[in-house]
């Protein structure tokens, strides 16, 4: 299989984990009375962590993946080809434009339009 399988396999057995613990969650399955986790701070405290060490870690790795998606070279896209193509036009419009002007204001130094 390739990585990107490996990744899509991954994150959707991690999705449905994710649903199977809120059905359970809704369904009061094995939810803690809100007592006891008022009640005992460390418990609110290493939920509040664990939370945010997973949040964090999956951050970094949705991070990762679409990173790599993107940095992945696969060539360019016909658009981006003809924006590269419209972009070496433009330079060597440009630099006619500089040879014209060039020509024409090589030999006088006279202001256009001045009547003298």
């Amino acid at each position: 299989m390739r990585p990107s399988t490996w990744v899509l396999v991954f994150w959707s057995a991690l999705i449905a984990v994710l649903l199977v613990v809120e059905l359970a969650e809704i369904t009061h399955l094995f939810t803690l009375p809100i007592q006891s986790a008022i009640g005992d701070p460390l418990a609110f405290v290493f939920a509040l962590v664990f939370t945010t060490i997973f949040a964090l870690v999956g951050a970094i790795f949705i991070g990762i993946y679409f990173s790599a998606r993107i940095l992945r070279g696969s060539g360019f896209t016909p658009f981006e080809e003809e924006m590269l193509r419209m972009r070496v036009e433009l330079r060597e419009l440009k630099s006619t434009v500089e040879e014209i002007r060039a020509a024409q204001s090589g030999g006088t130094d006279r202001p256009k339009g001045g009547a003298s």
